[in-house]
């Protein structure tokens, strides 16, 4: 395959242009978001001095959608979901510019900080279902899995890019300006949903919201493959996302390195997390994506062993990168493959579940992580939960992967597989 085929199948999802369209705002929105993420936690220490409200920040920008975004793939598949994607980022750009402002001003207190942390969450416990369910219907079934990659790969993009950009205007302008441009950032994603062509037509609300919310559980239940899917994507929050918690004590503790080492094995993992979505991306999908996604859990947690295990810094940085694309790896596959098996008028209650597992393992992970890694040290933590993570993959995935496989693809009467064209 030459070069520019290879470049060509990476890329497929952009060559419908309502899937360009939207990857293009959500790029410049993560990269915003990113800015942001970076300024607060400065913000946050710089009111405070205190370690355990940049915790409690964290905390309460993801209590909401862990409380809500089953009731938010409900609304997504009750409403249209571009405007409830629109009222999610006119929420979250309105929470910037107030940060902004009061930064400005010099009036911000921590309360401020955290009240508008909740505000932000609970917007993207709305939205976040009612993107990643509206993201299938802009390609064709076939793509779905190389759209899923591409979101992926903006998404780690803009945390290399976000970051750079963020201290730049640190130094130069302060916080506010960091707030504003990711509330600016928010026009740009509004821009593009509102440039849709796609034609989204909701069902009709004939049940009560816990009826509905109710008949989502009960479908994920009776679906066995689905519901494998979630638990693999939860115990890869649980056991694979500590490592990022926990690499701040690595860099000091074992390689005696300051926030410059710091940066440089965050520049390895986003890295990695980038070559990641590029590889699914070009593999497309295929007939194995259950089993490479179990035989790559395996993989990380031997990988996260051998970081723990590691003393010597460079081997440290490869060790790093080769986990952060596997887990990319692993996270995109497990999404596609629950895109796929999930019916368009059940996807975002089913979307909403997924990342109730999803996001809802990191957190808990981190705490217990962090907690071990008191009591004993980071690098013991770490091959704790690599180990635990290949010993649950070994006994809960290996032998029935092979009956996850979503279903080959049906061509229709253009020879492609079926889904929405929005080109």
């Amino acid at each position: 395959m030459s070069p520019h085929s290879a470049a060509r199948r990476a890329a497929a999802a952009l060559a419908y242009r309502d899937f360009r369209v939207l990857w293009t705002g959500a790029c410049i929105s993560s990269i915003g978001t990113w800015m942001q993420k970076v300024a607060q936690s400065w913000l946050v220490l710089t009111l405070t001095g205190s370690p355990f409200y940049l915790g409690l920040d964290a905390f309460l920008g993801e209590m909401p959608i862990l409380l809500l975004v089953l009731v938010g793939g409900v609304v997504a598949d009750r409403r249209d979901r571009r405007r409830v994607l629109l009222v999610s980022q006119y929420v979250q750009m309105s929470t910037a510019f107030a940060l902004a402002i009061l930064v400005h001003t010099d009036v911000v207190r921590i309360w401020h900080v955290l009240a508008l942390s909740c505000i932000t969450g609970t917007a993207q416990a709305f939205g976040s279902p009612a993107y990643q369910s509206l993201m299938p219907m802009l390609v064709r079934r076939h793509d779905v899995p190389n759209a899923i990659a591409l979101n992926s790969i903006q998404f780690n993009l803009a945390r290399i890019v976000g970051p750079l950009a963020a201290g730049v205007a640190l130094a130069a302008f302060g916080s506010a300006a960091c707030f504003a441009i990711n509330g600016l950032s928010f026009l740009v994603v509004v821009a593009s949903l509102l440039m849709l062509r796609v034609r989204i037509a909701p069902a009709a609300a004939v049940r009560s919201v816990g009826e509905e919310l109710r008949g989502g559980l009960a479908f994920v239940r009776r679906h066995a493959a689905i519901r494998a899917f979630m638990f693999l994507a939860f115990c890869t929050a649980l056991l694979g996302s500590p490592v990022l918690t926990l690499l701040p004590v690595v860099v000091q503790r074992v390689f005696q390195q300051d926030a410059a080492g710091f940066s440089r094995m965050m520049a390895f993992s986003g890295a990695g997390s980038v070559v990641g979505a590029i590889v699914v991306a070009w593999l497309g999908r295929f007939s194995a994506m259950a089993r490479t996604a179990v035989r790559l859990q395996a993989f990380l947690g031997v990988l996260l062993v051998a970081f723990a295990a590691s003393r010597v810094l460079a081997l440290s940085y490869g060790l790093l990168f080769l986990g952060s694309l596997a887990m990319m790896m692993v996270f995109s596959l497990l999404t596609s493959l629950v895109q796929l098996e999930a019916p368009d008028q059940m996807r975002g209650r089913v979307m909403s579940i997924y990342t109730m597992a999803f996001r809802g393992g990191a957190p808990l992970g981190s705490i217990a992580a962090g907690a071990l890694a008191a009591r004993t040290s980071a690098p013991a933590a770490l091959a704790a939960t690599g180990a635990l993570l290949t010993l649950i993959v070994g006994a809960f995935a290996w032998r029935s992967a092979s009956h996850w496989e979503p279903a080959p693809p049906v061509p229709d009467g253009d020879g492609q597989s079926g889904g929405s064209q929005t080109q």
